[in-house]
């Protein structure tokens, strides 16, 4: 038909009276369809005995037929647990941090626990911010990867029972499990391999001086410097964030001074990509070791040398300290260090070409 406007319209299909749009199917809509009590839906909802086999098998297909799902808001009340934990990374679409989030999330699954994670996105407010909206959802346990410095925000949660772990960096001012990678020994290996192949003006690119690991991967490579009598000018080094950008800039300024670096360390992953794409652009070899490893890094001419975490053990490991802490294991906070691994690839035993 036609409004007044001319414009068609078409009438509108009326709703069935019992249509339950909106609603979920309860305990009740499933003990009717399969002609049994509520008591015995339950026991077949919660696994528990003194229901037959044919019985399960009715109520099975009308929980099916349903798209029944139980709520466990009252068993939660009454266990006083939600078997769940929250994640909280850096960023979620870094490798690395995706490796360790997998980790953490097999751990929780083995558990019967389900995982929540969101990124801080290296910003200490939104770290609060999500962290605390995880509390408010009342889940068991936090696995917390700092964007902070301070988190003494945390601290009525722990003393209410929240389990928490800080991983790849320490809590700051609070006493708190932490699962750390040898950031200092990691550093102090892979400045000494270059050191070893000849090389003395050497050039560090980390992350922002603030974060635990950028600080602990400098103090390895001043170190490493130190302990081969080298002195180090502050042209060599450059501590920032990791935009392509600004570590493109960084690396031009060392590579174009008039007695360039003849070896660069970056400090993260992210730092590497774009070092080997500067150094791609360039006509004299200059080495490189990385601090992480990266994907597609044994296929480039030379292959990159890096200093290894596991960011899978890392993950694995606070998870396990977490469930630890909820099965009612040690209180005392631990700090757990793990081992790095220098992988020899080619660019870090690249001769200085000068």
């Amino acid at each position: 038909m036609d409004d007044r406007t001319g414009h068609r319209t078409v009438p509108e299909t009326p709703r069935r009276p019992d249509s339950r749009y909106g609603n979920r199917p309860t305990m009740k809509d499933v003990a009717a369809r399969a002609g049994v009590g509520l008591k015995t839906v339950s026991r077949v909802v919660n696994g528990e005995p003194g229901v037959t086999p044919e019985t399960e098998r009715r109520v099975q297909e009308s929980i099916e037929a349903l798209g029944f799902r139980r709520n466990d808001s009252a068993r939660i009340l009454r266990k006083g647990r939600t078997s769940s934990v929250g994640l909280v990374l850096e960023d979620l679409a870094d490798p690395f941090y995706g490796a360790l989030g997998r980790a953490v999330e097999e751990v929780a699954r083995a558990h019967g626990t389900l995982l929540i994670n969101g990124s801080s996105a290296e910003d200490p407010e939104r770290e609060q911010e999500l962290a605390l909206a995880l509390c408010a959802r009342r889940v068991d346990g936090l696995v917390v990867i700092p964007a902070g410095d301070d988190h003494r925000y945390l601290e009525p949660e722990i003393k209410a029972g929240v389990a928490t772990v800080f991983v790849d960096r320490p809590a700051g001012r609070i006493e708190a499990d932490c699962v750390l990678s040898d950031n200092f020994g990691g550093a102090r290996e892979g400045v000494a391999h270059l050191i070893a192949h000849g090389h003395r003006r050497i050039g560090f690119i980390g992350d922002m001086p603030r974060i635990h690991t950028a600080a602990e991967r400098l103090r390895g490579y001043r170190t490493a410097m130190e302990d081969a009598g080298i002195a180090v000018e502050d042209a060599w080094m450059s501590l920032g964030v990791t935009d392509p950008r600004r570590v493109r800039r960084a690396a031009e300024e060392m590579l174009d001074r008039p007695d360039p670096v003849t070896a660069v360390f970056s400090g993260n992953n992210r730092v590497t990509v774009t070092v080997i794409r500067v150094l791609a652009e360039r006509s004299r070899r200059v080495a490189l070791v990385g601090f992480d490893d990266l994907e597609l890094a044994d296929l480039l001419q030379p292959g990159v040398t890096v200093v290894a975490q596991d960011p899978a053990a890392l993950g694995r490991t606070a998870a396990e300290r977490l469930f630890r802490q909820l099965e009612g294991g040690p209180v005392t906070p631990e700090r757990i260090e793990l081992p790095t691994r220098l992988i020899a690839r080619g660019s870090g035993e690249l001769p200085p070409a000068d």
